[in-house]
């Protein structure tokens, strides 16, 4: 079910869901490694004819800018500090 924007919900139930997606999303893969793949994978793709669109290109910097301030954001901490707090406001 899909909400609304400004519908009412409880702001534990975001911080929540936002802290289970870090979770999933850091322990899946080595997340402070991904802008470097990200990188390597869109420099290939710029070789190709595909690479010459000008709206692929901006979505591809887009990615990897966002991945990067994850990267940069969590970067500092251990995989056992990030755990802790992900479980600590999963569990709140």
């Amino acid at each position: 079910m899909q909400k609304r924007e400004n519908e009412k919900t409880k702001e534990t139930a975001v911080m929540t869901a936002m802290a289970k997606f870090l979770s999933d999303l850091w322990f899946v893969d080595d997340f402070r490694d991904h802008p470097e793949y990200l990188s390597e994978i869109f420099e290939t793709i710029l070789l190709t004819e595909m690479g010459d669109d000008q709206d692929l290109r901006i979505r591809m910097i887009n990615s990897i800018r966002t991945s990067k301030m994850l990267a940069e954001t969590l970067g500092s901490f251990s995989d056992t500090e990030i755990n802790n707090a992900c479980r600590k406001i999963m569990n709140a």
